[in-house]
């Protein structure tokens, strides 16, 4: 059995080194996920320079995820320094394969570190932290060519080997994955073409695992802006992060869920488990 979790943590930094009030509640989430002793972490939105983790930053991580190793690809010009940024951490005894793909993205999007992949044995391990489509919907047809691209990067893993892809996908897909859908039709992350992308990259042979073991149960969401101090507490949340596995693979799923991450809002960890 594979235990897999992933988390958008809204700066690595962040989460390991303040001690703000915020970071106090990122860091009792790290521990949420030490205990539930994943094989593989898929962490987004790490905001690291470009040469990645500092020095502290690695003794840190090694203090909450003793017997692990970690790779990471971080956002390089000409993208935004300290921008988006992935990485993923492994139980040591195993030793997938790193690769850090480029989709021929438009803008900087390849260099922004949003796509890190592990193969393993028996299935590629892909995390993503996907474009927004920005205030105003400014990056929305970028972000329609990268939906495109990226479908079609999964679907040419699947042809050599099963494939299992999460990350925040920034996109509610149907209108039960957020609270409000009626007065958000038009907003980033549940705009018809982003949804539709979202199908298109279904149809290439995967399945949304939640929807997979819980049909269509409402209110249950992996994100809760943080502008709204009360979105947590009235569960005005989105369902924007997902665990995908290719189509011939999901009789193999045994557990798709949210993590508890208690009251901080922003995105809470989710976990897959498949007997692979």
């Amino acid at each position: 059995m594979f235990r897999l979790i992933s988390w958008n943590i809204d700066s690595l930094n962040a989460a390991l080194t303040s001690t703000s009030a915020r970071a106090v509640l990122s860091q009792d989430v790290l521990k949420t996920i030490r205990s539930l002793e994943p094989d593989a972490i898929a962490i987004q939105e790490t905001k690291l320079p470009a040469e990645g983790p500092s020095a502290r930053h690695e003794e840190l991580l090694a203090q909450y995820f003793p017997g692990y190793k970690w790779v990471w690809v971080s956002s390089v010009p000409p993208a935004r320094k300290g921008y988006a940024g992935t990485m993923m951490l492994y139980k040591e005894g195993l030793s997938p394969v790193k690769s850090v793909p480029k989709i021929s993205a438009p803008d900087t999007m390849d260099d922004e570190g949003r796509l890190l992949t592990l193969e393993f044995e028996k299935f590629y391990f892909v995390n993503v932290y996907t474009p927004n489509a920005g205030d105003e919907l400014k990056r929305l047809s970028d972000r329609q060519k990268w939906d495109i691209l990226y479908a079609e990067y999964l679907s040419s893993l699947d042809k050599a080997k099963p494939v299992i892809a999460c990350g925040d996908f920034n996109v509610a897909h149907k209108e039960i994955d957020l609270a409000n859908p009626a007065s958000n039709h038009f907003s980033a992350g549940f705009t018809d073409e982003e949804r539709d992308g979202f199908t298109n990259l279904l149809s290439k042979g995967f399945v949304d695992t939640f929807r997979l073991i819980h049909g269509d149960i409402k209110d249950v969401y992996s994100w809760w802006g943080q502008r709204i101090k009360t979105s947590k507490i009235n569960n005005s949340g989105w369902r924007i992060d997902y665990f995908l596995v290719s189509d011939r693979i999901k009789e193999l799923v045994k557990k798709s869920e949210m993590i508890d991450s208690g009251p901080r809002q922003d995105h809470t960890p989710i976990l897959l488990e498949i007997d692979l």
